[in-house]
């Protein structure tokens, strides 16, 4: 895929005069179906008249009679495009992972967030490719603030010989052996998948795709080793004994 979609001309562009009945394409066959796509994606980059109807029974297959092998079909016939849409937000260059991670991500987020009895709130293709293209950049800067979170706890960060550990119930401070500070994060983790995410992440220095890749019998993807890893931050950066260290 050569050149990108600009989802906002999409519905701009009428669509094609070639007449298929919404039953007619209900009941077309999977590979005629993605055949009538790729002619019809042809002709919209080449700026021709085209019929988006097609694309819009194949997300309709997807998501509301969840047919897997039809989101198959979107995922490969819009990964390039998703691929730019991620490579374009602006917290890609600090997120630290692959364009491949977050284009699967944003699919998944697109996936979960649009059940069947929601479909009928994107009526138009250009709806739904506008809400994939916001799943897109949202799963990068979601990516980018959980990894900048986690600048605030690596053990590498804290200076052990200035810092103070501050209690809730004094003023009074007194100094922290790591082992102190590790046991008190450990008080406030509250099941083994945040224990093996903040020893992974912060004293083996481990991304959240090699986490999962290793204990992928605690974690269904990638995504909820993210969402894990930013829930312990936030609550940690929450705690009041914990804020004398940032």
């Amino acid at each position: 895929m050569t050149q990108m979609m600009n989802t906002a001309a999409i519905a701009a562009v009428p669509s094609g005069t070639r007449s298929h009945s919404g039953d007619d394409l209900s009941r077309m066959d999977l590979g005629a179906l993605m055949r009538h796509c790729a002619v019809e994606s042809r002709l919209f980059y080449d700026h021709q008249e085209y019929d988006p109807r097609f694309a819009y029974e194949l997300f309709r297959r997807a998501l509301v009679e969840r047919n897997e092998d039809a989101w198959e079909q979107i995922y490969q016939h819009y990964f390039q495009l998703v691929e730019h849409w991620v490579r374009r937000t602006g917290a890609f260059t600090v997120s630290g992972e692959t364009s491949d991670f977050f284009v699967s991500a944003a699919f998944t987020r697109f996936w979960r967030a649009i059940p069947a009895e929601r479909f009928g709130s994107f009526p138009t293709l250009a709806s739904l490719l506008n809400y994939l293209r916001r799943c897109a950049s949202c799963v990068v800067i979601d990516s980018a603030r959980a990894q900048s979170y986690a600048d605030i706890l690596p053990e590498e960060s804290i200076n052990w010989n200035n810092q103070k550990f501050a209690h809730a119930d004094e003023e009074a401070t007194e100094r922290v052996s790591r082992v102190e500070f590790w046991k008190l994060v450990d008080g406030l983790l509250q099941n083994e998948a945040e224990r093996v995410i903040v020893r992974c992440s912060f004293l083996l220095g481990m991304k959240p795709g090699d986490i999962f890749a290793e204990r992928s019998d605690l974690f269904t993807d990638i995504t909820e080793v993210y969402a894990i890893k930013r829930n312990i931050l936030v609550r940690l950066r929450r705690n009041p004994e914990l804020q004398g260290l940032y």
